[in-house]
């Protein structure tokens, strides 16, 4: 599987699958009840998709006006952290409102929440890959 279809069955199987785990991350970790966790997760679902894309659309601009083209390990190391860290600013107020919690515990909840995505990213593209193939980008020519 290729092109459109791959990315639209990765983002929806990588979303459905995110929310569902979060909703149970998200209960466990504040003591919510699940419907409560499974809104929190999905709304942070959407608002990762829409930060991530207008954050790259954001960086990918100033990116094309930079004089040194290419991406260092120092610019990607930029992009991801500062990436994370707009999406921390949006979901900590969002997870200390609907799970009624302090911004200080909201802020331990993302933070799990981090650490959990980094895991299962790794896991879902390994297992996404195996599954479906390597991306032709990513296939030896």
């Amino acid at each position: 599987m290729q092109g459109l279809q791959r990315k639209i069955v990765y983002i929806i199987s990588f979303e459905a699958i995110a929310i569902a785990l979060a909703t149970g991350l998200l209960r466990l970790l504040s003591d919510s009840p699940t419907g409560t966790a499974g809104i929190t997760a999905a709304a942070s679902s959407a608002i990762a998709m829409a930060w991530n894309y207008l954050y790259n659309s954001l960086f990918e601009a100033w990116e094309a006006r930079q004089a040194r083209k290419g991406r260092s390990l120092l610019r990607r190391a930029a992009h991801a952290v500062g990436f994370e860290a707009g999406l921390v600013t949006l979901l900590v107020p969002l997870f200390a409102w609907v799970l009624g919690v302090s911004l200080l515990a909201a802020l331990a909840l993302n933070a799990a929440m981090i650490a959990f995505f980094l895991v299962y990213a790794f896991v879902f593209n390994l297992a996404f890959d195996r599954l479906f193939g390597l991306p032709a980008s990513a296939q030896a020519r």
